[in-house]
């Protein structure tokens, strides 16, 4: 255990139960925890996840630019359901980007679990591009890049990291709960 992996912890906790309640803070907050993790999984030698951290740095400045401006005539973005006509080529893209991905770690470094984090890069990275529009169903693909993350991270041996996980699944259980009712006011005439 680091104090990288300490900081990173600290933080993506922080960073993700901000973003469950739909706090502007949760995208500066989150950037500490990415630089963090760009440094824990170079040391681990999960170079997927590192280079995951690395687009997050940019996807971290867009999502807090897209939630104070992203909404009808650049007001607040509000939470919404992922247009359906999106959700298979977004499954089709993550799943031939993970192939693709494993098999170049496989080839050519000594990545240690090149099919497992390739996947949970590519559809991390769906995730995250779903969060910064606040969409809904983001959260359900967390749910199972998550569960990836925790046995990935055992097998490295990085048990804070797995705990993180651990409760970063139960944040998005929480966070679906909460943006699926913050949608529902939303819904609501006054």
């Amino acid at each position: 255990m680091s104090a990288f992996e300490i900081v990173g912890v600290v933080t993506g906790i922080v960073g993700v139960w901000l973003t469950t309640r739909q706090k502007i803070w949760c995208w500066p907050v989150g950037l500490a925890s990415v630089l963090a993790f760009i440094v824990v999984f170079f040391e681990a030698k999960l170079y997927a996840a590192m280079g995951l951290q690395a687009i997050y740095v940019v996807l971290v400045i867009y999502g807090w630019y897209a939630w104070l401006h992203g909404g009808a005539g650049h007001t607040e973005l509000r939470v919404s359901h992922a247009p359906k006509r999106i959700l298979v080529p977004l499954a089709a893209a993550g799943l031939t980007f993970t192939v693709v991905l494993g098999v170049w770690l496989q080839r050519r470094t000594d990545e240690s679990l090149p099919f497992f984090d390739a996947f949970t890069m590519a559809f991390s990275l769906i995730a995250q591009g779903m969060q910064t529009r606040k969409m809904l169903e983001n959260w359900m693909l967390w749910i199972a890049v998550d569960l990836v993350y925790i046995g990935m991270s055992l097998t490295q041996g990085l048990r804070l990291t797995a705990g993180l996980y651990v409760v970063y699944v139960v944040l998005a259980v929480l966070g679906y709960r909460d943006w699926r009712r913050s949608m529902a006011v939303a819904r609501t005439p006054a």
